[in-house]
């Protein structure tokens, strides 16, 4: 009841704003209001639930009547309102490792207590952590509920594809077998032609958004690239790439005098600190850093074939960022520099993750090749316990001060 709860009064204060803005509504509402009304179809008990990996098919999820998400995002919600340190601590107290990520954890505390709607079915994916798969897995055991698990290549070589594109296949008749709900063709190929168009907005989107200066606020796309994937296959999907690429070319024809001031341009790796704190409104008010890129604002994948998704969608989960190789991640990390022109990368190493504490050497390495300082983070980007905001503005001065210093590698 208090997810439901909570879904059905933002979605309320949401639209009452959106009726109240004069024709002109910044599509960040519009994104507040998608991430709404998937919580209350979670929650509303009218269609089955799966509770998946971050790199599971949504949209084909989607064509099959099924309302999905990963669980992680049950876990940023949590630390959005606040209360996710109780059902860590839930967690811990059940046994779970507290060297482990917070996202998972505050699921597990939450799931115990009953605040999670139950799944009809579990898919797991080994893509991109393998603290995710086994939250799924403590999840399948918790609800005695079945499960399927992706594995997802970590390249495109030899047969991977098609043996990626098999298991997605396969995944389609496990969904018919324990809900009864069939996989029509027809329905497929529009949620396919749905995904391709929001594709093709969010491409002109981001290249808008990597005009000097850009756009976009540090808030405009923060966890976007993330969580969009969930409407993937909808309506709402594609209205939501539109919406921002409108914005934000409405934004670059506006007059110079209104155009926003950038002292620096910043990039955001891996996720965005889910709680509540004043980290980016320090960055852009007081020091005119903005953040104009997250490292999973991209598209890596190319148009899917409407009429032989499988092969498509199989490519769109190997091409993730996280997937494969270091060197590949960091690769995609100084093409975005490169692209958005950018002064420094923020990034925070979230505690017991091999994405974000794990791999934080290799990153500054190699974004300090091409000339970007990278300014870590010892965060907890869920738990707000164990943030100290004194000592976070301390490193954030320090870092400005240095790019004071330097020259733009981009000169």
């Amino acid at each position: 009841m208090m997810l439901q709860q909570y879904f059905g009064e933002l979605e309320t204060g949401l639209l009452s704003a959106i009726r109240g803005s004069d024709g002109l509504v910044n599509p960040r509402k519009l994104y507040s209001l998608e991430v709404a009304r998937l919580g209350k179809r979670l929650c509303s008990g009218t269609s089955p639930v799966a509770w998946c990996g971050i790199t599971a098919p949504f949209d084909l999820l989607h064509s099959m009547g099924v309302t999905s998400s990963f669980v992680e995002f049950v876990g940023a919600l949590l630390a959005v309102t606040g209360v996710a340190g109780a059902f860590i601590d839930t967690a811990d107290q059940a046994g779970y490792s507290s060297d482990g990520c917070s996202y998972h954890r505050a699921v597990m505390g939450a799931a115990s207590q009953g605040l999670m709607p139950e799944p009809a079915f579990l898919v797991g994916a080994t893509n991109p952590c393998s603290g995710g798969l086994a939250a799924i897995e403590c999840l399948a055991r918790h609800y005695s509920r079945p499960l399927t698990v992706l594995h997802i290549p970590q390249d495109e070589s030899g047969g991977n594809v098609a043996y990626l594109a098999q298991q997605i296949r396969v995944l389609a008749g496990f969904v018919t077998a324990h809900t009864g709900l069939p996989l029509d063709r027809d329905r497929l190929r529009e949620a396919i032609e749905n995904t391709n168009r929001t594709r093709a907005a969010m491409c002109e989107m981001y290249a808008l958004a990597q005009r000097v200066p850009s756009p976009a606020t540090s808030k405009d796309l923060s966890n976007f690239g993330v969580v969009l994937p969930l409407f993937l296959g909808s309506e709402a999907a594609v209205e939501l790439a539109c919406a921002y690429r409108d914005e934000f070319a409405r934004r670059c024809a506006a007059s110079p005098t209104t155009k926003k001031r950038e002292t620096f341009r910043l990039m955001w790796i891996q996720n965005r600190i889910q709680f509540r704190q004043d980290l980016e409104k320090l960055l852009e008010n007081e020091y005119k850093a903005v953040i104009v890129v997250d490292e999973l604002n991209d598209v890596t994948w190319d148009e899917i074939d409407p009429e032989e998704p499988f092969e498509g969608l199989a490519r769109r989960s190997i091409s993730i960022p996280f997937n494969g190789t270091m060197e590949r991640r960091v690769e995609h990390l100084q093409k975005l520099a490169r692209e958005y022109r950018i002064d420094g990368a923020v990034s925070p190493c979230n505690w017991g993750c091999r994405q974000g504490t794990g791999a934080r050497g290799l990153i500054q390495a190699g974004l300090e090749e091409i000339g970007v300082p990278v300014l870590n983070l010892e965060v907890d980007c869920v738990d707000d316990r164990k943030y100290t905001e004194g000592q976070v503005r301390t490193r954030v001065e320090a870092f400005v001060e240095m790019l004071h210093g330097r020259s733009s590698p981009w000169n």
